[in-house]
């Protein structure tokens, strides 16, 4: 009976220490799936990158009672938000008058850094050369007015690849209004959805 005391006590013994080591696993695996689920919830997570039309300066402008014709310097963006690069290809962006094809641009292929704003400048010559005689009244009634409405439109197809092993392809559109005040050849009313 006297040997069964302290070998019980280091029985006792071994057995919390057993019981004090599982624990210590079972807190580091809640912790690791507590680290794993945020990890793949925020930075995991693939957004899809804004790409609008920021500001823009005329040059070239010749506007008469029933046409235009001029020279768009617009400065666009491509806002990244992710935790990897998006990589985009060549793009071709199409301004409207009144659902009318007026102008186009291109943005060649580039590369916007993670969690980053790319900017960069386009040109493109607007003209009223496709307007119908149908729209014709529209646009001397626009022009007279003193606003010109327009609209950019494209979409930019490309790829984020997120720690260099996940890649996901992400498309995303332009769709910017705008007025042109013919007197003072600015931009008002930027809106970009």
């Amino acid at each position: 009976m006297v040997e069964e005391g302290p070998m019980q006590h280091a029985k006792e013994l071994r057995r919390k220490k057993r019981m004090k080591i599982l624990l210590y696993v079972a807190i580091f695996a809640v912790f690791q799936i507590a680290v794993i689920t945020l990890f793949s919830l925020t930075i995991m997570k693939f957004r899809t990158p804004k790409f609008r039309v920021r500001s823009a300066t005329f040059e070239n402008f010749d506007v008469q009672p029933s046409s235009f014709n001029m020279r768009i310097n617009a400065q666009l963006t491509v806002r990244n938000a992710n935790f990897g690069h998006f990589r985009y290809r060549n793009t071709t962006i199409d301004f409207y008058y009144r659902d009318i094809k007026v102008g186009e641009a291109f943005v060649d292929r580039a590369r916007a850094k993670w969690r980053s704003t790319r900017r960069f400048n386009v040109t493109a010559d607007l003209t009223s050369t496709n307007i119908g005689t149908s729209n014709a009244q529209y646009l001397a009634s626009d022009i007279s007015s003193g606003i010109l409405p327009l609209r950019a439109q494209s979409r930019m197809r490309g790829r984020i690849t997120i720690m260099f092993i996940m890649k996901k392809n992400r498309s995303p559109n332009m769709n910017c209004t705008m007025n042109l005040a013919i007197q003072s050849r600015q931009l008002q009313n930027l809106i970009c959805r």
